[in-house]
């Protein structure tokens, strides 16, 4: 018997001032069994962060290796970001950059990630967004997610102010 994924609840209070975004989003993010906390972390902040028109979770899921973490797609449903989580292979960036004009990694490691990329000489790999998100910050909110979760995120400066049930986490 295989096992079931767990569905999250998310209630999120964004005020992105260096985006100019305030929001109250409300997510369902199913976590599959083979999921990670700290991945999961990544990718509900990474929904956030980039909430736009168009901005979902790829339809199949971790299981789903033709599309990343994150898609956007206009009204016509052409291919407007596209975006990972973690540590996608450089291959997989370079078949991104070919596929959409906008590409994001959210990541925790940064700098092996930018070794890869110039390694494998990725297409348009100047025009790759990479955004850090330290791997001890990840594990702190990771350790306080529950089936219902309520967060309230701020970004100013460059500086995430996440806080859950009272305690502050930053980055």
């Amino acid at each position: 018997m295989a096992l079931q994924a767990t569905m999250r609840k998310f209630e999120i209070v964004l005020a992105h001032a260096d985006k100019e975004l305030y929001e109250t989003l409300e997510l369902r993010v199913a976590q599959h069994p083979s999921e990670h906390l700290r991945y999961l972390v990544a990718r509900v902040l990474a929904r956030a962060f980039e909430h736009a028109e168009g901005l979902d979770f790829s339809k199949g899921g971790l299981s789903d290796t033709s599309e990343p973490a994150l898609i956007q797609r206009d009204l016509r449903g052409d291919l407007v970001a596209w975006i990972e989580v973690g540590e996608p292979s450089a291959d997989r960036l370079h078949k991104a950059t070919k596929a959409c004009k906008r590409v994001v990694v959210y990541t925790w490691k940064a700098p092996a990630l930018r070794e890869a990329i110039a390694e494998r000489g990725v297409h348009r790999a100047e025009t790759i967004e990479i955004v850090e998100l330290p791997q001890d910050f990840l594990d702190q909110v990771a350790a306080t997610v529950e089936r219902q979760n309520h967060w309230d995120i701020s970004v100013t400066g460059g500086v995430i102010y996440l806080t859950i049930k009272d305690q502050l986490y930053t980055c």
